[in-house]
């Protein structure tokens, strides 16, 4: 068979699956008579984090709709495993909410927009994906306070940009879908004169304060100055250095303890290619804390470590998160590879255009004696986040779009983009079923927050606020 006699059967069979799965079928979502509790699925994921912090995830996800929604992917995908599919598999995000996009800086010291939070990434049906980054939209657009016509046209847009790109890519080669990326500067250049000036503003002094998140700016926010040696700081419990834990764990002195993450570093440093193991060795360890960070990721596992190369003037700050099974395993497939964040760091590698040099696993017995699977990215890297709550209609639209065409690009790198392209097709039919998906799981997911702050007040739930 040849090559064009092979594209042209993948394009047939994304145009047959439209017969089995017509893409209006999307547009529906009804709860299942037995769909799983909400809060006993938020209970489940708690049996595996850490008690001390399940509270503050808990306070987070309260605080709003939005808030809820990002910390509850397992709620949606138990939801999206009774929807339609075209069965049609790509490399997931596995939580491709609108937050989950933003910038950070390329090898080639460029800032670039991607998708960047990949703890749930799992092969599936490439419309889940698609389908939890309407919803966000949706939900964001109502806590923005947004009408409905205004929120239909935010998530038909970023659908629209979604399937434009997915087409536009199953025309290109497969190398030039493997080298293409978006670049924050091409994207400010095309969105400037339809935003207002303030958001111009506002989008020029991101970019800004993305490039002066670094390393730099973690060492003057993160460290002080111990003895005469950096150390990093103390604000328990969202960041608790290291020699506190082991202190109070009976682990040791801090030299025992210094060697140990030595060790694990050594471990570290056997998953990354040969000259990026040359250019780890160049730093000195000095220090690790214990940080909380993000919603949904609250209660796992998370630690920072600083190292220093030539002086004091030169950190790299690494995080290590922990990875647990994907949120999506139960409803899909098991993770080809044995560690979690093995897992991680292979599907971000395949699903990003340009990712962080630093990417890595490891696998070590925790504080509580079990063995836990970590994956480990530079802290900062001229990291930039949107600020939705600054963003008029016009503003989000754009954003979602640019979310939408992203997703396109990260789904088209691993799945077959030809058959995704034929059953999207030419109109927009698949673009308003989302639509209107969208709105219904966003009612849902009012619903959901609503259980959750009942569940907090009958006492069911602990929370911690203001963390």
């Amino acid at each position: 068979m040849t090559a064009t006699a092979a594209a042209a059967g993948q394009a047939g069979s994304g145009r047959a699956a439209r017969r089995e799965v017509p893409r209006r079928s999307h547009a529906g979502w009804a709860p299942a008579p037995d769909r799983s509790d909400p809060i006993a699925l938020l209970e489940e994921q708690a049996e595996s984090r850490d008690p001390s912090l399940v509270p503050i995830r808990h306070g987070r996800m309260a605080s709003s709709a939005f808030a809820f929604f990002r910390g509850a992917a397992y709620v949606m995908a138990a939801d999206l495993a009774g929807t339609p599919t075209s069965g049609i598999t790509v490399q997931l995000c596995g939580d491709a909410h609108l937050s989950n996009f933003g910038g950070f800086a390329a090898p080639d010291r460029r800032l670039v927009f991607d998708l960047n939070d990949f703890d749930e990434t799992l092969p599936g049906p490439w419309e889940w994906d698609v389908k939890r980054l309407a919803a966000s939209l949706a939900v964001a657009g109502r806590e923005q306070g947004f009408g409905e016509g205004a929120r239909r046209q935010i998530v038909t847009e970023a659908v629209a940009q979604y399937r434009g790109a997915m087409r536009a890519l199953a025309g290109m080669r497969n190398l030039d879908v493997w080298y293409f990326r978006i670049d924050f500067e091409r994207v400010l250049t095309e969105v400037s004169d339809r935003l207002d000036p303030a958001a111009v503003k506002r989008l020029r002094r991101n970019r800004q304060k993305a490039e002066r998140k670094d390393s730099m700016r973690a060492f003057s926010k993160l460290t002080r100055v111990v003895d005469g040696q950096p150390r990093l700081v103390s604000d328990p419990p969202l960041i608790v250095p290291l020699e506190d834990i082991a202190e109070n764990h009976g682990l040791g002195d801090r030299e025992t303890v210094d060697e140990q993450i030595r060790e694990l570093l050594r471990s570290y440093r056997g998953t990354l290619r040969g000259d990026l193991r040359h250019l780890v060795d160049s730093y000195r360890y000095v220090d690790t804390a214990f940080k909380v960070v993000g919603v949904g990721s609250v209660g796992t596992r998370a630690w920072i470590v600083l190292l220093l190369g030539r002086d004091d003037g030169d950190p790299l700050f690494l995080q290590v998160k922990e990875a647990q099974r994907s949120v999506l395993e139960p409803f899909t497939r098991r993770s080809a590879f044995k560690n979690q964040g093995q897992r991680v760091v292979e599907g971000q590698r395949l699903m990003q255009a340009t990712g962080d040099i630093m990417l890595g696993w490891l696998r070590t017995v925790g504080l509580d004696d079990r063995e836990r699977d970590f994956y480990i990215r530079q802290l900062w890297d001229w990291k930039a986040s949107a600020d939705v709550e600054a963003m008029d209609p016009t503003a989000l639209e754009l954003y979602g779009g640019l979310c939408g065409a992203t997703l396109a690009r990260a789904h088209a790198r691993s799945g077959d983009r030809m058959a995704v392209a034929a059953y999207l097709g030419r109109g927009d039919r698949f673009d308003r079923a989302i639509a209107d998906f969208a709105e219904i799981y966003a009612d849902q997911n009012e619903r959901d927050h609503r259980a959750l702050l009942d569940a907090i007040e009958a006492g069911r739930l602990e929370a911690r606020s203001g963390v």
